[in-house]
């Protein structure tokens, strides 16, 4: 039995190459939270949903592993990006045994929902061990402009992948899975659609409070105010996944909070922490003000940047401690989180002073859609534009000598 098991996986990877050329060929199908909230709470079908997820799941996943393919040689072939590829293409082989097999059978769909749980188990560690790839390529051959770019511009996509992929497993697993209870009345799957936006911002500022005082033995307070303008009596709610906007906040707070205390180490007293939240018709905006010093304004691209960290380089595999900077990916994570439902996070420093850094969110559930990556010749051409000449004059870092340019003429 062990020996067909066995061939029947060759066979299935030797087919893969073809599966991902299929599935790429398609685009995924975005979902707004006014769809995820209205499937789970009124036609909560585990039929439809298994139907969907086994066709949509490999789109993605092929859209992806496609795009792996893209990157330089020497990357791909780094010990930890292989790792990714393989997790990638096994959850792909896992997802596509289910074709062809009737939603009808009871045993057909609880196998999914195990298969779902031990692909999203899988790929849990996909951010640090492609980070890792990355540092393995840079520490080997250094690094470019063109190379930079190219290399930014697929995280971005892959991540933002990646999070749309645990969403839809999540949502499946969390209202199909018989044994789990959602974390809050109002929870449908890992969507809150009454999410307390002040209580998750506390939530996040206790944590990296609790984490700043380990590591500085002190930490910022935390002055919060909070503007609805829809409606003034009420506290400010919206549909949202409270997980994504934790991970966006405490993120903040930690970098914040950094900041504040190595900025004003002399100090008896730390600044406190601001914090507005207001939501309008359209927008929900929170924005965190610290006095941490700033940054100058031409560093700001670098704080996205998946090559660049100013902190101390973790150890892979450390899940003992969580760090107060790590792989240098908590800001362009946390961009990419607000992204994925046509938000954004923008960040606006005072050299000398402090930092603004601002969340937008879509307050209405049908706007806030699905952002996803597509696999196609427009992404094709991102990957092979070569360093061409700027077409905006570029300054100097040496002042024009006037005399010697007036002698040469």
């Amino acid at each position: 039995m062990k020996f067909v098991r066995f061939m029947m996986r060759n066979a299935a990877l030797l087919n893969a190459p073809k599966h991902i050329d299929h599935y790429a060929k398609f685009s995924p199908s975005p979902l707004s939270m006014k769809q995820f909230l209205d499937f789970g709470s009124t036609n909560a079908c585990e039929k439809t949903s298994f139907s969907f997820l086994r066709q949509e799941l490999p789109v993605r996943l092929s859209n992806s592993l496609k795009e792996i393919n893209l990157l330089p040689d020497r990357m791909i072939m780094t010990p930890s990006v292989q790792l990714v590829h393989s997790w990638f293409v096994q959850s792909l082989l896992e997802i596509l045994q289910f074709q062809g097999m009737s939603p009808d059978d009871p045993s057909v769909l609880e196998e999914f929902v195990e298969a779902l749980v031990t692909i999203r188990n899988r790929h849990n560690d996909v951010v640090p061990t492609m980070a890792q790839g990355v540092i393995e390529y840079r520490d080997a051959y250094g690094e470019d402009h063109v190379t930079s770019q190219n290399i930014q511009y697929f995280l971005d996509r892959f991540y933002m992948s990646r999070i749309s992929i645990r969403m839809l497993i999540n949502q499946h697993t969390l209202i199909f899975d018989g044994t789990t209870k959602p974390g809050h009345p109002s929870s449908i799957g890992c969507i809150d659609s009454c999410c307390d936006v002040t209580e998750v911002i506390r939530d996040a500022y206790d944590c990296a409070k609790m984490l700043c005082e380990q590591y500085y033995l002190g930490s910022p307070e935390l002055e919060l105010k909070e503007i609805n303008a829809k409606n003034k009596s009420q506290p400010i709610q919206i549909s949202y996944v409270p997980s994504h906007l934790y991970h966006m906040v405490f993120e903040l707070f930690k970098n914040a909070m950094r900041a504040t205390v190595e900025n004003h180490e002399t100090r008896r007293t730390l600044p406190s922490i601001k914090v507005i939240v207001a939501l309008g018709t359209e927008d929900l905006s929170i924005k965190i003000s610290d006095q941490g010093g700033g940054v100058p304004f031409r560093k700001i691209d670098r704080l996205f940047s998946y090559m660049y960290s100013t902190a101390p380089r973790p150890n892979l595999g450390d899940h003992q401690r969580t760090p107060m900077a790590g792989f240098g990916y908590g800001l362009p994570i946390s961009r990419l989180y607000a992204r994925y439902f046509q938000g954004d996070l923008q960040l606006y420093p005072m050299e000398g002073y402090g930092t603004d850094a601002v969340i937008q969110l879509k307050a209405l559930s049908t706007d806030s859609i699905e952002k996803l990556p597509v696999f196609n010749k427009t992404a094709l051409r991102h990957y092979k534009v070569n360093q061409e000449a700027d077409d905006w004059c570029v300054p100097s870092k040496e002042p024009l000598n006037l005399a010697v340019y007036k002698a040469a003429k």
